[in-house]
């Protein structure tokens, strides 16, 4: 079951590194300015805690802007869907 909720970015473990493109998430900071957070950002669910695999450059956006939270579409699965996503 997938819901969509507020999370706090402190909240969210991004445990694979991305690169970025510093225009796009240039970009993205005008477009969430304005009119906020169009697509929210997928999350992981597992044992309470939250991990997010995609999204990096809205995600950025949202930490340039100073943003306490960020919308999720949150999934729950147990450890061994984070596992596949790790390996």
């Amino acid at each position: 079951m997938v819901k969509i909720q507020e999370i706090p970015l402190n909240q969210i473990r991004r445990p694979l590194p991305r690169q970025t493109d510093p225009q796009k998430v240039e970009a993205l900071m005008q477009s969430i300015a304005s009119e906020g957070l169009r697509e929210p950002i997928d999350v992981l669910e597992v044992d309470g805690q939250y991990y997010g695999f995609s999204g990096c450059h809205r995600f950025e956006a949202h930490q340039r802007l100073g943003k306490q939270t960020i919308k999720c579409r949150v999934r729950q699965a147990p450890r061994s869907v984070l596992q596949k996503h790790l390996a």
